[in-house]
């Protein structure tokens, strides 16, 4: 269900982004804070809230609060998807230059708002929130967080200290080059730089959750580095994926070759049977794999094509044009 007030002729300044799943006592509070702080800021705004399929009574007060409040935008999900899918919708929906994301449950501050804003002022097209004195557990949220962090950036080559916090600033123009899904979010300072982004960071307030339960835990950890993989390939060779598995390809056949030579030369020099020997397997198996690695990087390239004719789109982004 999405609820949509009029429009206004009024070109919006800001786009408040939040997924909430079963924050029933967070509404309140959440909202309450947030009008107050922009509020002060004297920015014309929207708050789009994407209730990703609660089972509490988060819906019915997020209505409430929409009966009141006559820029506040509510998207409601069949059933939970996920935090991705969420900022996904809140991103479709969002109207203002500028895309501003939150968590929920109150432990981002708004009141950091103002600085993201600052340093965008400055040139940046992302601007991500550091958590450097987290307030969370530090086995199972804290610990796994940080190793999490410094894969990503080893891996992406855009370095920053908290890929997870959700506080973010982006120009929407940037955040409409991709489209998100899986669990991409927590990537999105890595794929907007792929897009062309000046990415930066800055540090911001953390607060103890006081209501409601986590939804995280050390088990995503592995979720991440699933992820990493998918997000690493898209990274170096989305547009040409043949290059990874044709160099795979070459290497397995360089192996299958260099052991059926092996093979010959025991046979020829040393007597030895080829028969049964495990040289001989290695070199069949490296050939049949070079065969594989090969028809599997035609087939990519050919999803890949196929992937931008369809639907239109450019393996090139253009961001200015002059007469």
């Amino acid at each position: 269900m999405l609820i949509m007030p009029e429009r206004s002729s009024e070109t919006l300044e800001l786009s408040i982004v939040i997924p909430l799943h079963n924050e029933a006592d967070n509404v309140d509070p959440l909202i309450d804070e947030l009008y107050s702080t922009l509020g002060d800021l004297g920015m014309s705004f929207e708050l789009i809230l994407v209730d990703d399929g609660s089972t509490d009574e988060t819906f019915a007060r997020l209505r409430a609060q929409a009966d009141r409040r006559a820029n506040l935008r509510l998207i409601r999900f069949a059933r939970n998807y996920g935090q991705t899918a969420g900022l996904s919708a809140g991103f479709h929906a969002a109207n203002a230059k500028v895309v501003i994301t939150l968590d929920g449950d109150m432990q981002n501050d708004p009141r950091d708002i103002p600085a993201l804003l600052a340093k965008m002022d400055e040139g940046y097209d992302v601007v991500s929130g550091w958590r450097r004195d987290r307030k969370d557990t530090f086995i199972n949220r804290t610990l796994p967080s940080r190793i999490a962090n410094r894969l990503i950036s080893r891996s992406t080559g855009v370095a920053l200290h908290d890929y997870g916090c959700a506080l973010k600033a982006y120009k929407l123009s940037v955040l409409r080059r991709f489209e998100l899904y899986g669990q991409l979010h927590r990537f999105l300072p890595a794929l907007c730089a792929m897009a062309g982004a000046r990415v930066s960071e800055i540090v911001v307030n953390h607060r103890a959750r006081e209501r409601g339960t986590t939804k995280y835990g050390i088990g995503r950890t592995l979720t991440v580095v699933l992820d990493l993989t998918t997000v690493k390939f898209m990274l170096s060779y989305g547009a040409h994926p043949i290059r990874v598995f044709g160099m795979t390809s070459f290497l397995s056949a360089l192996l299958g070759i260099g052991a059926l030579g092996v093979t010959i030369g025991m046979k020829v020099w040393m007597g030895v049977d080829m028969t049964g020997n495990p040289l001989l397997y290695l070199a069949m198996m490296g050939v049949i794999l070079a065969a594989q690695f090969l028809l599997m990087g035609i087939i990519a390239e050919m999803l890949t094509r196929t992937y931008h004719e369809a639907q239109g789109k450019r393996p090139y982004i253009v961001v200015e044009t002059v007469n």
